[in-house]
Order: structure tokens, then sequence, then C-alpha cells
């Protein structure tokens, strides 16, 4: 080997190496020019063992720790304990953080948390109020660091809206509305398409009048894996569960069937 490549070869061991030790980091990130993979795992509802068995994989890690954040329910005990029952099965280091905290207990910065582990699954809830609590304490800021960072993101119901720009939500009284999220992923997203009679005739009137960027319906039980906007996999754990693109065509809302493939 010439000197020159030997040099270059080096560094580029060497880089590799320290990219490794990183937090944050995933195992299996693909890094150039200092630039991770950005992973979304998203269901429009129930997001169970298969899709966590599914992000553990994603995080290139022999037994990843993946995090809960129950922002969106409140922080509720029933949420927390379904949580651990859903990753008993699985190879993984199961954890959670809790969003209603005091100084005198919560002696780890938000940045700290959550840029420590590999993949971080938000709850279903109330999407509007998860969003005011993660701008209110910074924590919209480090999910995006954590993004960038190639920690996998994911969830379902207002765990899977929170990473759009916008889509339907239940989130305030009488009748479901519009929702702003993060806008990590472009576009819009309709959580429960197959679940909830007033999801999909207010998607389709929003998308066709134009009052809604086109985007994705999820059923509950299937999902999308998104590598930064673009979909990689469409999946989902039941066999009639399905996922759409839905856009606007002269004035008009079109639907496209995206089929899953089925994971367990």
């Amino acid at each position: 080997m010439k000197r020159r490549e030997f040099v270059v070869s080096s560094a580029l061991g060497s880089f590799a190496l320290l990219m490794g030790r990183l937090p944050g980091v995933a195992a299996n990130a693909t890094v150039f020019g200092g630039a991770a993979t950005r992973k979304i795992l998203i269901a429009g509802g129930n997001y169970n063992t298969a899709f966590i068995r599914y992000m553990a994989t994603l995080t290139g890690k022999s037994r990843p720790k993946l995090l809960f954040l129950p922002t969106a329910n409140a922080d509720r005990a029933d949420s927390m304990i379904a949580w651990y029952k859903s990753c008993a099965p699985l190879n993984v280091e199961p954890l959670v953080q809790e969003s209603f905290i005091a100084s005198t207990s919560q002696n780890r910065g938000w940045d700290e948390v959550l840029l420590s582990v590999d993949g971080i699954v938000a709850s279903g809830g109330n999407t509007l109020n998860q969003q005011a609590i993660w701008k209110a304490q910074g924590i919209d800021q480090v999910l995006h660091q954590a993004w960038d960072r190639g920690i996998v993101l994911g969830g379902a119901s207002a765990g899977s809206l929170c990473w759009f720009e916008e889509g339907t939500t239940d989130s305030r009284p009488k009748e479901l509305s519009i929702v702003q999220g993060l806008g990590f992923l472009k576009g819009s997203h309709c959580p429960h398409y197959d679940r909830e009679p007033g999801r999909r005739p207010l998607y389709h009137k929003l998308i066709g009048s134009g009052e809604m960027k086109p985007g994705y319906a999820c059923d509950n039980d299937a999902g999308i894996y998104f590598e930064d906007n673009d979909v990689k996999r469409v999946v989902s754990t039941r066999a009639d569960a399905k996922v759409y693109y839905v856009s606007r065509v002269g004035g008009d809302a079109v639907e496209k069937v995206l089929e899953p493939e089925r994971i367990s």
C-alpha cells in the first residue's frame, strides 16, 4: 500500500472508531460527512411488540436501549406498564422518560437522557398537549438532534402524528381538527384510518380542498419506515391493515394504496 493510501485509510478507520464512541450514534448509522441516516418508524395505531422488535433491528445494536416518552398521555402509569410488557419478549433495554417532572428528582437534562438511547417511542394521546409541552421544555429541539444522530424515532397515533408537519387530531373538544407537528417528515398524516369513522372523510376533505398537504394515512396495525423523508418499507401486523398515500388531483383527494409487508 502506498503511503498516501495508508494515511487516508488510517484516518477513515480512526474516524469510524470515533463515531462508534459518540453517544446517540447508532451502530448501523450511515455516516458520510458526519451525517447519520435519519430514521422514523410509525404506525397508525397499536405500536406493539412487532413494531418494537422492528425498531430494535433498525438500531443495529444487539441489545438496544429503547425509551418510551409518554408525554401525550400525561405520563399515565398504565401506558408505562404496557410498554414494559410489550418489550418483555425482546432483547432490548426498555426505559421510560416522564415529562411531568421536578428538578428535585430529575437530575439529568433532556439531552443527557434522549441522546443516550438507540430508539425513542412517543406514546399515543393528546398531540396538541404533547407538542406544547415538548416546545416549552425544549424536548422538540433535543428530538431533532436525536433524529440527526441516527437514533430511531417512532410511535403510533399521537406518537406517529407528532413527526409530521400536520395532520388530523382529536386533541380539541367536540370534533376532529388540524394539528401542527414537529415537521421532521414533510406533508401530513392521518392515524387510525380504519378505526375512527371521522378520520377518512375529514382527511379527504382537507386534502381535496387544499387546506392540508398531501400525506400518509395508516390503518391501525400498519405503518411506514422512513429514512429522511423517503419511504423505505411499508409494514403491518394484521392481514387487512393498509397504508395510503393521499394526494390532491383536480380538487379531489385521491388514495393510492401502499401494500404492506407483514412483520411479527
